[in-house]
This record gives C-alpha cells, structure tokens and sequence, in this order.
C-alpha cells in the first residue's frame, strides 16, 4: 500500500471511527444515534441558510488552521494563533471604523491588511525569544494569548467603544465590509459573506509559498534541521522569525473575517473564542496541508454549526459532538494503529 494512498485514507477511517463511537456513546447515553446524526446533518444542509452560516463557521477555522500548519511545517507550534487571531480582529475593525470616505477597493484591503500585520507583530516576540535566546515558542505564545486578550479587551473599552457605557465598538463602515447583499438573498439572511474567498486565496498562497518558493525550502529546511540549514549558509534566526511572522499573518487575517465579515464589530471578550485552538485541530487532521486544512475546516466548521439542530431535532445535547470531534482527534493521534490496520487489510486482500 503506498504512502499517498495511507496518508488520505488515515483521516477517513479516523473520522468514521469517531462517528461511530460517537454513535456508540449516543446510544449508552439514552439517546438516538441515528436521530442525532440526522439532526446534525440536517442544521448544516437542509437548507441555504444553514450552509451560508456553516460556511461563515468554516472561513475562519480555515485561516487559524493555515497559521498553525505553517509554524508545524516549519519546525514550530504556534499555540499563540487565538492571541494574534484577537489582535488582527481588533486591528481589522479600528481601520475599519476609521478612514471615512475611502473607497472599498482601498478601505477593505487596508483593513485586512491590518489584521495581517497586528496578528504578525504579535508572533514577532516569541520568534525574536526562539530565535536568539532559544526559548520555546509553546510557552511564550501560550503566554501572549492572554496578554493578547486583556489588552484588547481595554483597547476597545478605551479607544474604539461607540459611547454610552457600551463595550462594543461602532460597525465597520461599508466600504470596510466583506459582507454582500447578494449573498444575502441567496442565502436566507445568513451571514455569508467575502471572507471563504479570501481564506480559498489563503490557502493558495500558503501551498505556493511552501512548495514552489525559495524561501518555503529554506523554512522547510530551517524546520527540518537547523545545524545542516545552518551549514548550507542559511540563515536560521532569520528563517525562525519569518516563520513566526507569516503565521501569524494568517491567524491575523481569520480575525479579520470576524471583524469585517461575520460580526462587522470589536466588543470586549469574556475569554477565548476558541478559533485559534481549533485551528491546531484541524492542522493536525489536515496533516499540515492547504488542502487538508480546507477540508478538515469543512469538517469542524460543519460539525460544530450542525450540532446546534441537535438539540431542538432529537434532544441530543451539543456537548456530545464535542466528544465525537475529539475522538476524530484521538484517532489521529494513534495514526501509527490505523496505518497498521489498514496494511494488514490490504496485504490480505492481496493475497
């Protein structure tokens, strides 16, 4: 059995055994498996205003899993994605409550051009900390995710609320906005909007920038090992802090698809929105592929909006597709015993 053909059927059987003990466990709980799979299934495509919204889901678990592939793929574990994905909503909606009278074509690149460089200069300290003083980004960024929501929450509260004891901010203007009536009427009012074109574009540059670029192999390589990337004269605090910088990037710009598309405001968080953590989800489904993400981001994105008919359809509490995605987790995680399966299943078939 070949290595491409494991590597895409592992997820699957991963998935299908999470569906199925998810199903087991449904069933030991009272409940009916089939019923709550129904249900879950019917909230994300029974009609068009539940695939507008799970695709509004889907867009930003895109971003936040690329960000996190990116650092995976370099030889780091970004855990600070949810911090920069705050700071680039944050950074996305003051450009765009502020600038009044540009036009869109400049107003919303600006904007998302904003959330890129505030989620990238908020992974730039614990790249510089990797780099010259090699200390782990996992702490520093864990770290910074919390400073990263305190801060915002008082950025907003001081500079950005609309006034009248509110802890929310003005919508963005227009001009700001990724959102389309179009979109709109075809959709049933859901709140589908420009934002999965911008993460489809993501993807695309992140595959380009890794497997057809110079300075992708020279990340690879720095990832992969630093003393030979060293001895071939490149330059790895360097690469190390470019890393760090390009993903965060990515986790800025998932913020921006909440700040301009999804909500079109800042307001001050109670605690995480938990986009940025499962963003490492679903770079670990995707195996750290553009494609893999998208897909894997379609999954949970799907599940997660899905799981919110369930309750209403068969009395299934949405706790339990929680449990049901971190089976799929756990069964990725024990890659090396489907892999086993599966080539024991294929040498008997070919004899």
């Amino acid at each position: 059995m070949n290595s491409t053909l494991k590597s895409i059927l592992v997820p699957i059987v991963a998935i299908l055994l999470g569906f199925l003990v998810g199903g087991i466990i449904m069933i030991l709980c009272g409940y009916d498996a089939i019923l709550g799979y129904q249900s879950l299934f019917n909230g994300i495509f029974s009609n068009s205003y539940f695939m507008g919204e799970s695709i509004v889901k889907i867009t930003p678990l895109i971003l936040s899993g690329l960000a996190v592939a990116f650092a995976f793929r370099t030889g780091l574990f970004n855990i600070g994605v949810e911090g920069q994905f705050i700071v680039g909503w944050t950074a996305a909606v003051y450009v765009g409550t502020h600038f009044e009278g540009l036009s869109k074509v400049v107003h919303l690149p600006l904007a998302i051009l904003a959330a890129a460089v505030g989620g990238a200069l908020w992974a730039l300290l614990p790249g510089i900390l990797k780099a010259y003083l090699r200390v782990h980004e996992v702490v520093v960024t864990i770290m910074m995710n919390y400073i990263a929501l305190h801060v915002t929450n008082w950025f907003i509260q001081e500079k950005m609320a609309a006034g009248g004891g509110t802890n929310t901010s003005e919508r963005v203007f227009q001009t700001a906005s990724l959102s389309w009536k179009q979109f709109s009427d075809w959709t049933a009012f859901s709140r589908l909007h420009w934002g999965i074109l911008v993460a489809l574009i993501a993807a695309l540059i992140y595959w380009f920038i890794l497997e057809k670029s110079k300075v992708g192999y020279e990340l690879r390589s720095v990832g992969f090992n630093h003393h030979a990337s060293q001895y071939a004269g490149m330059n790895v605090s360097k690469n190390i802090i470019l890393a760090m910088l390009i993903s965060g990037a990515f986790a800025g710009v998932a913020g921006a698809m909440e700040g301009l598309g999804t909500f079109q405001y800042a307001a001050v968080k109670g605690g995480f929105t938990g986009v940025g953590f499962t963003g490492i989800a679903t770079a670990f489904i995707g195996a750290n592929t553009a494609l893999g993400v998208v897909l894997a981001s379609f999954l949970f994105g799907g599940l997660q909006f899905g799981s919110l008919n369930m309750p209403y359809n068969s009395q299934v509490p949405t706790e339990l597709v929680a449990v049901v995605i971190a089976l799929i987790i756990y069964f990725i995680a024990s890659n090396y015993s489907i892999r086993t399966l599966l080539d024991k299943i294929f040498t008997k078939g070919a004899k």
